[in-house]
């Protein structure tokens, strides 16, 4: 192909261009994908990874009981948030 090129560089060169090509086909095909598919109202409800928040009544081990010393300590420490 080249003769300034080795044939370990040629078939370095030749993997690198093949991989640009699925790269740019695969961008290509999940962008015409997001353009073109649309779901029905109603068919995502959110992030299925993610789990629904929980009411006010929360298990018993994601709730820790504080002591009137750590209550002010919060409490001053919500204070001296700045807001903006």
């Amino acid at each position: 192909m080249f003769t300034s090129m080795s044939l370990v560089q040629e078939i370095g060169l030749a993997v690198l261009v093949v991989a640009a090509l699925v790269w740019v086909v695969g961008l290509g095909h999940m962008l015409w994908d997001s353009r073109f598919h649309h779901p029905e109202p109603g068919a995502f409800e959110g992030l299925a990874f993610i789990p629904a928040q929980r009411g006010t009544a929360s298990h018993p081990m994601e709730s820790v009981e504080l002591t009137e010393e750590e209550e002010r300590a919060f409490a001053g420490l919500v204070r001296s948030i700045p807001l903006h």
